[in-house]
């Protein structure tokens, strides 16, 4: 008999404002997390992964649908859905005048938790800060505060952790070494964890199912390899130094489609090693500026459902402290 699912969501819908001016951000999501699982919700800024969060959290209501979480309903039971879940955010939110032992005993307090000094040592050796702990914050590496706000997060022992772009805005080194912490709580503290993101290799490395979602609505879900094998084509993007007609591209045996994008075209071809000397000998290559080929991805699987790149027309973050603090406040 299989475990039930850590996170359930039933034709879930969100929106804010009026039916008639309002923005639809969620719209009818359906999910389903098993407990243990590292799931992925890809998405270019502003496609809802946030606002589903929220929805999650019970910090949001919700307009339409169901979502249970750890067991628990969220719009009827959100206080034994709180008690249960953590949360890791894009900034690191922590008391920069209080020492790393101090945010701990704050946390402690806010979640009312008795007894909690063993579990704080535990999770401070697991780090590698426990010979740190009496120092302030504002003293800590990027790495070691987001190390100690995962802590704070684990401090109850929940079962269901949210990272919310956990490595936005890290350097390359602090984001490889985040990966390997996200691998390593869930390996030895058997937390189910919804990653949302908009890198696409981190997606593909950390996340055992992935659901892409775009303009509120789930557009495709599977694990890497079943989101990968859906697009049996290659990717070729074109740029020429004149204009082409796209009726001339079509016309190129092996070609499945292909549409402009700014001034670049995209072609789907069945196999990039055979096209390419057919597309050489349909334009004269002294006319083609730039030429890239690319394999199927998670990438090339966002960019065949939705006709452009993740991160394309990417809306900003908005309003993302206001938000970080009523995480913090709906913690205790």
């Amino acid at each position: 008999m299989s475990a039930p699912a850590a996170i359930e969501v039933r034709d879930l819908s969100k929106r804010y404002g009026s039916p008639a001016n309002g923005v639809l951000a969620l719209d009818r999501v359906t999910l389903s997390i098993g407990s243990g699982q590292v799931f992925g919700l890809l998405g270019p800024n502003g496609a809802g992964k946030t606002t589903l969060i929220k929805v999650l959290t019970g910090i949001s209501d919700i307009t339409s649908g169901d979502a249970r979480v750890a067991g628990f309903d969220v719009r009827s039971e959100s206080l034994k859905v709180r008690a249960r879940i953590g949360w890791v955010a894009a900034e690191v939110i922590l008391d920069d005048d209080f020492s790393a032992w101090e945010n701990l005993w704050l946390q402690a307090k806010l979640q009312d938790l008795k007894d909690w000094e063993d579990r704080a040592r535990h999770l401070l050796q697991y780090f590698s800060l426990l010979d740190r702990k009496d120092e302030k914050v504002n003293r800590y590496s990027t790495g070691m505060r987001k190390k100690l706000e995962i802590s704070l997060a684990l401090l109850h022992q929940p079962s269901v952790i949210f990272m919310d772009e956990p490595t936005i805005g890290l350097d390359v080194a602090t984001r490889r070494m985040l990966w390997d912490i996200i691998t390593g709580i869930h390996k030895e503290f058997g937390v189910t964890i919804l990653l949302t993101t908009h890198y696409i290799e981190e997606a593909d490395a950390l996340c055992g199912q992935i659901a892409i979602i775009d303009k509120g609505r789930i557009i495709a879900q599977g694990s890497p390899s079943e989101l990968k094998s859906r697009i049996r084509a290659d990717i070729v993007q074109l740029e020429t130094s004149d204009g082409i007609a796209l009726a001339t591209l079509r016309a190129i045996p092996g070609v499945q489609d292909a549409w402009p994008q700014g001034n670049d075209w995209m072609i789907r071809v069945a196999s990039s090693e055979e096209f390419l000397p057919r597309l050489f000998r349909a334009i004269p290559t002294d006319h083609i500026r730039r030429i890239s080929v690319e394999k199927p991805s998670l990438e090339t699987v966002f960019l065949d459902l939705t006709g452009r790149r993740l991160g394309q027309d990417d809306e900003p973050m908005r309003d993302i402290r206001k938000f970080y603090a009523q995480m913090r406040r709906a913690r205790s």
